[in-house]
């Protein structure tokens, strides 16, 4: 990639398939007015990049190499939905448990290798807290007003292994976010 223009990245998990698919119904079933988001478009975010000049893919391309090949194995599962942010809430999402630590060692790396980190608009480090977003909130008014505060489905109770590591490029569209995979890595792999 070339020129002076900069995108959105962010580093993020690939979450499988089955898992997408299973996080895509429960949402179609829990959102209230939220809209679901397509189950291709699911992720774990692991770091917010925000606009970054082209010239930088390569560089973060191999932040992201090293930092899945310095983690071990990331044994996931999914926990209780939580509306984020909690006092303004515009995206319904589901926890994901890191009970080896893997996952917030992968990300602690990232932050370390590709010397950023997410922070507030009050310049604050934001404290990583894994989850999935699974659907998305109106910016009309009253939207928050119709959103659930309970959830009369349990999410599913699912386990899996962060396999794949990917920088994404963001596109805000319309419709909603689209995301294009600019590298990946595979988590844990020997070098």
């Amino acid at each position: 990639m070339s020129g002076g223009h900069g995108a959105r990245l962010f580093f993020a998990v690939a979450v499988p398939e089955a898992v997408r698919r299973e996080l895509a119904a429960w949402a179609r079933r829990s959102a209230g007015g939220a809209r679901v988001l397509d189950p291709g478009s699911l992720h774990l975010t692991l770091l917010f990049l925000g606009s970054r000049a082209f010239e930088e893919v390569d560089e973060l391309a191999g932040s992201l190499a090293r930092a899945a090949r310095s983690t071990g194995a990331c044994e996931l599962s999914l926990g209780a939905p939580l509306w984020l942010p909690p006092r303004r809430p515009r995206a319904l999402a589901v926890e994901v448990h890191d009970a080896g630590a893997e996952l917030a060692r992968l990300q602690e790396a990232l932050v370390r290798d590709a010397g950023a980190a997410e922070q507030a608009p009050d310049g604050r480090r934001v404290r990583f807290r894994p989850h999935i977003t699974v659907a998305r909130a109106g910016a009309a008014p009253g939207a928050q007003a119709r959103l659930p505060r309970e959830f009369p489905v349990p999410t599913p109770q699912l386990t899996f292994t962060a396999a794949r590591a990917v920088l994404y490029r963001s596109f805000l569209e319309r419709s909603g976010a689209r995301y294009e995979a600019l590298a990946e890595a595979d988590i844990g792999a020997a070098a």
